[in-house]
């Protein structure tokens, strides 16, 4: 399986590709994808989905798994950012990407232990899981890489409940 992280962002977008299955996975690549905030935001929304088109296209995902929602002081801030995230998700439906959508807390405890995880120990864990010399930089793109990293641990427990499911439903 192939995953594309997005750590959404209206100026910069983080993402990361990481190939594997299971508790097993590696780095195929992860950048940015940035704007100009002098630029109209529906300038941005269109840069953005024609970056994360790019990316699509170049390194064939089959899940686009990226940041829920959460909670943010500043409301144009969040809003902005769902505008982002509903970008990322129509792009993903486009090209028939399975989604997934993972919470801030899921994706730091997942990865580095601890819900309430800095940026720093994130970065950290994705360089250790990774087995990188270095960590992800910027931290955008090493938020990306722990967003496909939580889809693989969290993919496999989705997929046996499912098939529990189906399993129970043929049973009746």
């Amino acid at each position: 399986m192939r995953v594309l992280g997005i750590d959404p962002g209206s100026e910069t977008l983080g993402w990361g590709v990481v190939d594997g299955a299971g508790s097993r996975y590696s780095l195929v690549e992860f950048g940015t994808v940035r704007s100009d905030r002098k630029e109209a935001f529906s300038r941005r929304l269109l840069n953005i989905y024609n970056g994360v088109a790019d990316i699509v296209g170049r390194f064939s995902p089959d899940v686009l798994a990226v940041e829920d929602t959460f909670y943010a002081v500043n409301v144009g801030v969040a809003i902005k950012l769902g505008q982002v995230r509903g970008t990322t998700l129509l792009l993903a439906e486009q090209y028939g990407l399975e989604v997934a959508e993972y919470a801030p807390r899921l994706v730091k405890s997942t990865v580095a232990g601890y819900g309430n995880a800095e940026k720093a120990q994130v970065g950290e864990m994705v360089r250790v899981l990774l087995k990188l010399k270095e960590i992800p930089r910027p931290h955008d793109a090493a938020d990306a890489l722990a967003i496909a990293i939580c889809h693989f641990h969290h993919a496999g427990t989705a997929a046996k409940v499912l098939a529990a499911k189906q399993k129970l439903k043929i049973k009746k």
